[in-house]
This record gives C-alpha cells, sequence and structure tokens, in this order.
C-alpha cells in the first residue's frame, strides 16, 4: 500500500503545481489583457489625432493657395468647385 501512497501523494504534489501555474498564467493572462487593453486605446487615439492633423493640413494647404501661392492650386479649383455643387445642390433641396 505505501506504492500507492507515494503515487498518490506525487499526484496530488504535481496536480498543486498545476493549479498554481494555472494560476499564475491566468493572472499573467488577465496583465496582458490589460495591457492590451491599454495599447489599443492608444492607438485609437493617435489615429484620431492623426486625422485631424490630416485635415488641419488640407486647410492649410488650401488656405496657402487662396493666399497665392501657386502650389496646389488645382486642389483648391476642385475643392471650390466641389464647395459650390453642394451649396447649389443644398440650394435645390430648399427650393422644392
Amino acid at each position: 500500500m505505501s506504492v500507492i501512497a507515494e503515487i498518490i501523494d506525487t499526484l496530488e504534489y504535481k496536480v498543486e503545481k498545476l493549479f498554481e501555474k494555472s494560476k499564475g498564467l491566468e493572472k499573467n493572462n488577465q496583465e496582458l489583457r490589460l495591457e492590451l487593453d491599454k495599447a489599443v486605446q492608444i492607438i485609437q487615439k493617435q489615429s484620431e489625432e492623426m486625422e485631424a492633423l490630416k485635415k488641419q493640413y488640407e486647410t492649410l494647404k488650401i488656405a496657402n493657395s487662396l493666399l497665392g501661392s501657386d502650389n496646389n492650386k488645382r486642389e483648391t479649383k476642385l475643392k471650390i468647385n466641389s464647395l459650390i455643387r453642394e451649396i447649389d445642390y443644398c440650394i435645390a433641396q430648399l427650393s422644392d
């Protein structure tokens, strides 16, 4: 019977070690999930900032070409034409 008791003790020890390791891995997993969530939030914030900066850049390009700069005149004309079409569409909608 001592052999069986020894096997049971060994199994209990191994199960306990596996349980401890499982707990440690769960804790590590939770920490990594929190870190991932923070990284996702940072990426989202940076994406929003980047979009805002792109819009600001486009606005500055248009303003610069309206001030007489030869660069980006074509883009400015296209933007103005687009805005005029939108205004015309709004006027047409209002007159209906």
